[in-house]
């Protein structure tokens, strides 16, 4: 048997770092600004030791105002630059949501096709390590309600190793969320699982039986209950969408008609979120291929406890998958 070909086993963390290095080598107008990324290395350590090597006009500290460094990183990519602008943790985006909104999602629409602004945005976010109510959000749907931006998550240590340096191909604002709970988990990086295309989702874990739909911090649980699930004699396919504006509705309709089944998998709260949009999507598309209706396992909503017994209850972990998928099979 063919024994899949692995490229290293690294640590998420790793992973992001090796993919910013990567993008600052190859393009010079590439650089990196937010707070305390420099001379402390990054909030998560992510970028510690790049000042080190490309210096302070490239690893920039700012001040602790997100609507200001975020428009500035704007208008540096109205300028021609391509700035890739951290915000230390997803609550401390709300600070720059009118720059993202009013300014970065709108200009190439309001300049009549005139102006790009090709600036990604790196937000830390997730539910994980006790960071309580303060800081312990999903809000990818807010962000992926917004017309006019490319919205992405890193559920896997490949996406976190390449996904950057594709989003810096883009002539247009990308904001790209990443999972504080994933920094020390450490996997290899399988050639066959790397997608070099944000417009595609990819089918991580083939299977006959159910879908699990799911993105971010949702993926590697949503295949570690598919092994578990295995063992009952259980099928599963697992759905990464990576692309969460704008969906692949595509790849959502594939699933659905391979399997008849499908359970979402979402960290954030249940109302108004990808996984409704995602079970419409599959409505309009592809309700003639459901077998049962569509099921979300989804965030409790509730501000997220600091107790770590009610934090794990608070979003859907591995066990709960795996007895959800038993009752929807009937096992």
């Amino acid at each position: 048997m063919h024994e899949q070909q692995t490229i290293e086993k690294i640590t998420y963390r790793d992973a992001l770092r090796q993919g910013l290095e990567e993008a600052m080598r190859k393009n010079d107008k590439v650089f990196l600004m937010g707070e305390d990324v420099g001379r402390y290395g990054g909030a998560f350590a992510v970028s510690k030791g790049l000042l080190e090597e490309f210096g302070a006009d490239r690893i920039m500290d700012v001040p602790l105002s997100e609507s200001g460094f975020v428009g500035a990183g704007i208008g540096a990519a109205l300028g021609g630059m391509r700035p890739v602008v951290e915000v230390m943790t997803v609550n401390f985006s709300l600070l720059a949501l009118d720059q993202v909104v009013n300014n970065a999602a709108t200009l190439l629409h309001m300049s009549g096709g005139q102006l790009n602004v090709p600036v990604v945005i790196r937000i830390s976010c997730g539910i994980g390590r006790q960071l309580a109510a303060q800081h312990s959000h999903s809000w990818e749907p807010i962000f992926a309600h917004i017309a006019g931006l490319k919205v992405l998550s890193v559920g896997t240590h490949e996406d976190a190793r390449y996904m950057l340096g594709m989003a810096l191909q883009e002539l247009d604002p990308v904001v790209i969320f990443e999972y504080t709970a994933m920094l020390n988990h450490e996997s290899e990086i399988h050639e066959d699982q790397i997608v070099r295309d944000i417009k595609k989702a990819k089918v991580r874990r083939g299977g006959k039986n159910l879908s699990i739909i799911t993105y971010g911090a949702g993926v590697y649980k949503a295949l570690e209950a598919a092994e578990k699930l295995m063992g009952v004699g259980i099928d599963t396919e697992v759905l990464d969408l990576r692309v969460l504006r704008p969906l692949d509705i595509d790849a959502i309709r594939a699933t659905v008609t391979k399997t008849h089944r499908v359970l979402i998998i979402e960290e954030a709260w249940k109302s108004v979120g990808v996984a409704a949009e995602v079970t419409a999507l599959i409505m309009e598309h592809a309700f003639y291929e459901l077998d049962a209706p569509v099921e979300r396992l989804c965030g409790a909503e509730v501000p997220i406890p600091y107790p770590k017994h009610l934090e794990d209850a608070s979003i859907p972990q591995t066990e709960d998958i795996v007895d959800k998928v038993k009752k929807m099979v009937g096992k």
